[in-house]
């Protein structure tokens, strides 16, 4: 993190490498001179500028991390969490893998004991989501004594043709997050256990009315509990 004008901050993601240099605006920094440091260090770039160094948490790190399709963001992840009342030891299907931040945070919330099975129809993402998860697990590895689980199973198929498998699962909580989510409610339903929650990421509003026209037309049963949309306001407070 490096402090710019008006204090705007600039945020850099980056894996280590011995050889390897931190290029920013304010001069470079090599890697070897981070290495081996405590997080939470302020270092100087070779132009003097101040740097603080430290591991991303996750919020930040799907942020930062490559991806493919646009990402649900942190704060309606946070919300969705919530509103699904997600449990340890839950097992909770997900549709639509895109770049894996859904994911990750589904794998924290389920804990060791729990299972999330993210179904992707694209190669492209279903490898994104797959890579972006196991770096985040490599990296936690080095800089905590406990072990991330290792409880996503990333399956590379279309949840609309998997009837089949859903048959031999019961799932606590089902999150959608596709252009059509219509198309994967009668699949999923028969196997959201009794009081399930399936939480939907939707971009606009179009959307969560062709979504609810099926739920109605089908008689599918589920029931609309709310429809929200999360705001985020960040705030900079300065000596008068």
């Amino acid at each position: 993190e490096v402090r710019r004008k008006r204090n705007t901050t600039l945020k850099l993601l980056c894996r280590l490498a011995a050889e390897a240099v931190l290029s920013s605006p304010s001069g470079v920094l090599p890697h070897r001179d981070i290495i081996g440091q405590l997080p939470g260090q302020v270092l100087r770039t070779s132009g003097g500028a101040r740097l603080l160094v430290r591991r991303p948490s996750l919020d930040e790190y799907v942020l930062l991390m490559p991806r493919g399709p646009t990402i649900a963001y942190p704060k309606d992840i946070g919300a969705l969490l919530m509103m699904m009342d997600i449990h340890p030891g839950d097992t909770v299907l997900e549709t639509g893998s895109g770049s894996g931040a859904m994911s990750l945070f589904l794998s924290r919330a389920v804990g060791p004991k729990g299972r999330v099975l993210s179904y992707e129809i694209r190669d492209d993402h279903h490898a994104l989501a797959k890579k972006n998860y196991r770096r985040w697990r490599s990296a936690w590895e080095i800089g905590h004594r406990d072990e991330w689980p290792d409880n996503v199973e990333f399956i590379h198929r279309d949840i609309s043709t998997a009837a089949a498998d859903m048959k031999s699962v019961t799932l606590d909580a089902v999150v959608l997050d596709m252009l059509s989510p219509q198309c994967a409610l009668p699949v999923v339903h028969p196997s959201l256990k009794q009081g399930g929650v399936c939480g939907v990421y939707l971009a606009n509003i179009t959307q969560v009315i062709d979504l609810l026209d099926t739920i109605r037309s089908c008689k599918l049963p589920f029931l609309c509990e709310r429809i929200i949309e999360v705001t985020h306001r960040n705030w900079s407070v300065l000596p008068a």
